[in-house]
C-alpha cells in the first residue's frame, strides 16, 4: 500500500521507525553538532550518522522504497525552533552534492555550500532519488511541517509559474509526523513550509538515497 502511493503522490509517511530510546540517542548525537542558521548538510562526515543511514537503508519498513543498489548521498540536518525559526517557499530540490566538477552540458546550477561541490543534474538522476526525512521531534501542525503539492513530482521540473498552477489544481497537504517516523519523497515533489507557531523544536534528518553511479562522469562526494 505504501509503495504504490508512494510512486503516485511522491511521498508517504511512515509510523514510527525508532524507539524512544533510540531517539534520545540521537538528540544526544544532534547536541554536538555545530549548525549556523537553519542547519547543516555535512552530517555524513561524523561516524554516528553514517551508521544511521546503513540502518535507514536495510530498515524493513522502508523496502521498496529506496533504489536496489541505494547509498546514502548526504543528510542535512533542520532545526526548526522558537530561536531559529524559518519558512520555505515553494520549491523543488534540485542540487546534488558532489565530489568535484566535471564539464558537461547536461550539467547546471553548480554551487559551492559548507565546502561541498553542489550540482543540478538532468531530471532522470532526480527522479532516482528519495529523501527519507527522520524526524527526531513529534512534528505537529504548529510545527511548521511540510506541505507538498501531491503528484507534482511527475512533472519535472517546473518553473514558479507552473508551480503554483499545480498547487492550485492537485491541492497543498499538510505532513505532520511522528517522533522516530520519516516521511518518503521525491527531490521534484512541490513543498513548502511555513514557520512553526508553537514553541517546540522541530529536528530532521534529511538523508538523501540513491544509486551507487552517477552518468556524466560524476562521483559522489559520499556513498554510505
Amino acid at each position: 500500500m505504501y509503495s504504490s502511493a508512494f510512486e503516485s503522490s511522491g511521498y508517504v509517511v511512515t509510523s514510527p521507525l525508532f524507539s524512544e530510546r533510540e531517539c534520545q540517542a540521537l538528540e544526544a548525537n544532534l547536541a554536538e553538532v555545530t549548525i549556523s542558521m537553519a542547519g547543516s548538510r555535512s552530517l555524513l562526515e561524523a561516524e554516528w550518522c553514517t551508521s544511521l543511514a546503513r540502518t535507514l537503508k536495510t530498515h524493513s519498513s522502508l523496502a521498496g522504497f529506496l533504489p536496489q543498489d541505494a547509498v546514502a548521498v548526504q543528510c542535512t540536518y533542520f532545526e526548526k525552533s522558537v530561536d531559529r525559526n524559518w519558512l520555505v517557499s515553494l520549491h523543488q530540490d534540485l542540487s546534488i552534492p558532489v565530489f568535484q566538477k566535471t564539464d558537461h552540458p547536461a550539467l547546471s546550477g553548480w554551487s559551492e555550500k559548507e565546502g561541498g561541490i553542489f550540482v543540478q543534474p538532468p531530471t532522470e538522476v532526480l527522479q532516482s532519488i528519495v529523501a527519507v526525512r527522520l524526524h527526531v521531534d513529534e512534528c505537529s501542525s504548529n510545527d511548521g511541517p511540510l506541505k507538498v503539492v501531491p503528484g507534482s513530482h511527475v512533472h519535472g521540473r517546473t518553473n514558479q509559474e507552473t508551480a503554483i498552477s499545480l498547487r492550485a489544481a492537485n491541492g497543498e497537504v499538510v505532513c505532520p509526523v511522528a517522533r522516530g517516523a520519516a516521511m518518503l519523497m521525491r527531490p521534484l515533489l512541490l513543498h513548502s513550509s511555513s514557520k512553526a507557531s508553537g514553541h517546540s523544536k522541530r529536528r530532521v534528518l534529511h538523508f538523501l538515497f540513491a544509486p551507487k553511479s552517477l552518468p556524466f562522469g560524476l562521483r559522489w562526494r559520499y556513498a554510505v
